[in-house]
């Protein structure tokens, strides 16, 4: 069934919506050798595109032209560039379409593709995927006093380092309400008697009333609505009355507060370019324009800077090794800082650049920083933006010289309004380079937005909404979860370990390394038997032959929605594959298993470390067995590693001192196998 929105020229089709949301994968060909550069999940999507109407001819034409294809996929950005062959035409005439296959074959960029189509397809595009960016929280929080009414509270949710109440302040002094008319009252024990009688006198007199953290005090929260909605009733509100409520995020605040209520929060926009955005609209207009030239151009990169800093968080520990609440007020007192030492003649026309660095960088900023890691990047960003040749132009991401398309220099001094359009203009996408990182570095992460997008948007989905929008009666009366349930429990028949029988085998011959596999084997019947278990239970209680208890409907949604459910995940493994991919992960785990049962006396030749449970433990084993053949004290000896180049498959027997082990993978860095080193990873090749 397709459907046409009202007001947009949009075409809905349930297959494409599908295949967006879940990016299946079916491998019922093996990849050719041709398409070595395509991930094997990558071919796996490409094959079950293939099979979706208007998609049929697209994995043959891969096949057919792998080179073309390799290039289109190796660009940094190419969901804005034509496909090859037939499907050229797909970024200017079908771009959802378009979408599709990036989705298959470039899932790290969907995120970015899909900015672009809404720009593209709603009205005024841009103002849904900048939002306020360039707008400052002061002017937002004006916009809302203008929409809020007596009844209509502004509820301010709090973010680590924002204080929302101080630029509040500012607005109530300018209209005349701070002090005299002005009730502040941060909730604690006993604080509660002296908050409901601030709010009815504020009600009465017509002040400003701000009710800070009121999630410490849960109970409360019901008569506060309790309170409003008799004066509500009686209409006694003064029309010059407004409330401000704060609190962090809690499950326990009335929803009737929450719905009555303005919501607000003061958290950083995402991306470099809304971030550095906002960061200039942090100033005031008529205060900026009175700057002098030179203190424009450093205020300019310590916006850069602070926008730096910030969206360096989405890296996670390749971006900083701890969270920090980097906030505005960082950058207005940086600012101030600069201001006092270039326009009050500190120091004449000589610029002190290793003072502000000082200040910046070790003191405002600096000052949140308790890793001594994390204190030499942010040491290294102040010797890279503030230095003299900022006044000359200079270019503003680090090592940029390894990747000439990578450009964003420092604007000449412009009035407030342009620089808003140089960003527009200059810092049209967005890249690591920007950071002094290479181009591979967000990869993982805009998969990982991707994913975690499209599982929020998977959880909204009504159950059975594909259903209604089906024409096939057959698709109807199939259970896409009692399905699923039926094949899991045929994969488990060929996962279960006799560990006594094993015991009973090798008890003469029992060390170390088994003592290993056999622990493996205890978690591996563990895990299987709490799959199965779940498992015949939901399948009963499908058939009616059991009541729907909340965890079988809690196993049943996770089934749904190809995640791993919480009751399997707590015996399992840390892992963050989807179900599919954790089921045949499993597989692989008891295949390693079976091997070594096969002959239980012995390790395997190769040993996969990421299919094992408890990794570590192998390794204390090595230096075990070490220790009792050659007499040797346990606790001085180390792990050392000689990395081979061969292959996994290419060994035949075990090596005699320690093991041969794989599994093991680099994260910002790629293993040059010719020369037996460390290397920078090659663009696309993670």
């Amino acid at each position: 069934m397709r459907r046409r929105s009202p007001d947009l020229d949009v075409t809905f089709n349930r297959a494409y919506f599908e295949f967006l949301l879940s990016g299946p994968k079916l491998l019922k060909e093996e990849k050719p050798q041709s398409l070595s550069w395509l991930p094997e999940n990558c071919w796996g999507c490409v094959q079950a595109l293939s099979e979706i109407k208007g998609f049929e001819t697209f994995a043959a034409d891969i096949v057919a032209s792998p080179n073309r294809f390799k290039e289109w996929y190796n660009k940094p950005r190419p969901e804005v560039i034509a496909l090859p062959s037939n499907w050229r035409k797909l970024v200017t005439h079908n771009f959802f379409m378009h979408m599709l296959i990036v989705r298959a074959l470039r899932p790290d960029r969907l995120t970015a593709c899909m900015n672009i189509y809404a720009e593209r397809t709603m009205p005024d595009g841009k103002l849904f995927t900048q939002c306020d960016a360039g707008v400052s929280f002061t002017e937002i929080l004006k916009r809302s006093l203008n929409d809020s009414a007596t009844t209509t509270p502004i509820f301010f949710i709090l973010s680590p380092g924002a204080d929302p109440v101080v630029n509040l302040q500012d607005i109530g002094a300018r209209r005349g309400y701070f002090p005299k008319k002005w009730h502040r009252v941060a909730l604690g024990e006993g604080q509660d008697v002296v908050a409901m009688r601030k709010l009815a006198v504020g009600v009465r007199e017509g002040h400003w009333v701000i009710l800070e953290n009121i999630h410490l005090m849960p109970s409360w929260t019901g008569e506060l609505e309790k309170a409003l909605n008799d004066y509500t009733g009686r209409k006694s509100y003064h029309p010059d009355f407004r409330l401000f409520l704060s609190a962090e995020p809690s499950d326990q605040i009335p929803i009737g507060l929450l719905e009555r209520s303005i919501k607000l929060t003061n958290e950083p926009p995402q991306g470099l370019v809304q971030n550095l955005k906002r960061a200039v609209a942090t100033f005031e207009k008529e205060e900026f324009e009175y700057k002098d030239g030179k203190c424009k151009m450093i205020a300019f990169a310590l916006c850069h800077y602070h926008a730096v800093i910030i969206e360096r968080c989405k890296f996670g520990p390749k971006g900083w090794n701890r969270s920090y609440p980097f906030n505005t007020g960082d950058l207005e007192n940086s600012a101030q800082v600069l201001s006092n030492y270039l326009e009050r003649g500190s120091g004449g026309d000589k610029i002190p650049w290793s003072d502000l660095r000082y200040i910046f960088g070790e003191i405002l900023y600096g000052g949140h920083i308790t890793d001594d890691w994390d204190r030499r990047l942010n040491m290294t960003y102040m010797r890279t933006f503030f230095k003299a040749e900022l006044l000359d132009g200079m270019e503003l991401f680090p090592y940029s010289e390894s990747f000439p398309e990578e450009k964003f220099t420092s604007p000449e001094p412009l009035p407030y309004d342009e620089y808003f359009t140089y960003i527009d203009d200059f810092l049209k996408v967005e890249s690591p380079v920007a950071f002094g990182m290479h181009p591979n570095a967000e990869i993982a992460v805009r998969t990982l937005e991707g994913e975690n997008l499209f599982r929020t948007v998977q959880e909204l989905q009504p159950r059975g909404a594909e259903d209604m929008e089906s024409g096939n009666q057959e698709e109807k009366d199939e259970n896409p979860v009692g399905s699923l349930l039926a094949k899991i429990l045929e994969k488990l028949k060929s996962i279960q370990f006799d560990t006594e029988d094993i015991a009973t085998r090798i008890a003469e011959e029992r060390g170390p390394y088994q003592n290993v596999f056999l622990q493996e084997c205890d978690r591996m019947n563990i895990l299987r038997n709490e799959i199965k278990n779940s498992l015949e239970e939901l399948e009963l209680g499908m058939k009616g032959e059991l009541q729907m208890s909340d965890r079988m409907e809690d196993l049943s949604q996770s089934l749904f929605l190809n995640r791993v459910p919480l009751n399997w995940a707590a015996k399992a493994y840390p892992s963050r594959k989807s179900l599919g991919d954790w089921l045949e992960n499993l597989m692989e785990r008891s295949e390693q298993l079976l091997r070594w049962c096969d002959e239980p006396t012995s390790i395997p030749v190769v040993t996969d470390l990421s299919l094992c449970f408890n990794p570590q433990s192998f390794l204390t084993a090595i230096m075990q067995v070490t220790a009792q053949t050659q007499q040797k004290e346990l606790d001085k000896l180390t792990i050392m590693t000689d990395v081979t180049r061969k292959q996994p498959e290419e060994i035949e027997t075990a090596v005699r001192d320690g093991a041969y082990i794989t599994g093991l993978w680099l994260e910002a860095a790629r293993w040059d196998s010719k020369q037996s080193n460390i290397e920078l990873y090659v663009n696309r090749s993670i």
